[in-house]
């Protein structure tokens, strides 16, 4: 073990199970898709910095372990036994470099662990840095309900862009992964987001601070609410 707490080992890897799956770290130089065991995903942690605001905090995904997990009343009350994602190397000359990177990306709330990563070729397990966002850090949100946390999500935009994009690309990038590495927590969220697009396009659902995120209030469109709409245009 280096001074620092650091395993001393010949190679540095990074396990990605959020947006580093599509947005993978600089200067790696090899990605490896597969899984990690003893964990559940899901959007409970508040994001201040990349998909929201100190005012109007987002929410991005973080790991929980799955015994803390299966002691909470979580709506989604069912998990994979892999939590799916992609492994990175890091060319040795550039590691530094790189965890100054992801120190600065994984800030909000994040802490550094260790954790075996199973490669989906079945090839030898390696062992992983990882970012998690654990229970006890101030922006842990723990379980909500599914829908207002899909209500959230879908208005919620920081520097990094609109919330609901990280939602649906961390489903693609997952999909893409294997035929086993969806996720049911995320692909809930993300059908219950598209639904809402649907209907605000439609105009059956009036969406308070969709273009910017201000207010979370949500209503359904009255038929009052729509010829006050037709008069109006």
């Amino acid at each position: 073990m280096a001074a620092n707490g650091t395993p001393e080992t010949d190679e540095f890897w990074i396990f990605g199970y959020g947006s580093l799956i599509w947005k993978p770290p600089p200067h790696y130089d090899r990605r490896v898709p597969g899984w990690v065991t003893g964990y559940v995903r899901r959007f409970w942690q508040a994001s201040q910095d990349h998909r929201g605001t100190p005012e109007e905090p987002g929410r991005v995904v973080t790991l929980i372990e799955r015994s803390f997990w299966a002691s909470l009343a979580d709506a989604h009350d069912s998990a994979p036994e892999k939590v799916w994602g992609t492994a990175y190397r890091i060319k040795a000359d550039k590691v530094a470099e790189v965890k100054e990177y992801l120190d600065i990306r994984e800030i909000n709330g994040y802490t550094i662990h260790y954790t075996p990563f199973h490669p989906a070729d079945g090839s030898a397990s390696i062992r992983t840095l990882v970012y998690i966002g654990t229970p006890d850090n101030d922006q842990f949100t723990g379980p909500q309900d599914p829908q207002a946390l899909a209500e959230h999500i879908y208005v919620s935009e920081g520097p990094s862009g609109l919330n609901r994009d990280y939602l649906l690309s961390l489903e693609k990038a997952l999909d893409e992964l294997s035929p086993e590495s969806g996720d049911a927590h995320v692909t809930d969220l993300s059908n219950r987001v598209r639904e809402i697009e649907r209907k605000r396009r439609a105009g059956e659902l009036q969406v308070e601070g969709f273009e910017r995120p201000v207010s979370h209030e949500f209503k359904k469109v009255s038929s009052v609410d729509e010829q006050e709409e037709t008069e109006k245009a």
